[in-house]
């Protein structure tokens, strides 16, 4: 019985600290990447940004930062929201997702969360939930 005892004491043990290694936080990598682009993003660059900030004239973005795999375009945008009215703005966008800034001849500076639909074409959403129909400009 005294075995049967310790045996119990010494698998609570173990499963005790195999749980709580399990459990533990995974190292974070420190990413040049952000994992969320805000619409703030397109207002600044930072100094790692800076090192790798691409203009090519040939293309449609403003300008590119990052790596091979993880590029954050700017694009100057324009198209209609849904009661057909013209806007236009500037959007920041990392593979199919990002943000930005839109405005009409009425609104100034609606943040808006964006995503490619199709070649040169971005479905955007403000956060009353108005629906933009966006090209690349």
């Amino acid at each position: 019985m005294l075995m049967v005892k310790i045996y119990l004491i010494l698998l609570t043990a173990l499963l005790s600290i195999s749980c709580k290694k399990t459990a533990a936080t995974p190292a974070q990598t420190n990413s040049f990447y952000k994992e969320v682009i805000t619409a703030d993003d397109r207002k600044t660059i930072t100094p790692k940004e800076a090192k790798t900030y691409y203009i090519n004239p040939k293309n449609k973005y403003e300008y590119r930062t990052g790596e091979s795999d993880h590029y954050e375009y700017n694009y100057d945008v324009k198209g209609i929201n849904a009661k057909g009215d013209s806007v236009f703005g500037n959007i920041n966008i990392e593979g199919k997702y990002g943000a930005g800034i839109l405005n009409t001849k009425n609104f100034r500076d609606t943040e808006i969360n964006i995503e490619w639909i199709d070649h040169g074409k971005l479905k955007a959403i403000d956060k009353n939930g108005n629906e933009y129909n966006l090209v690349v400009d």
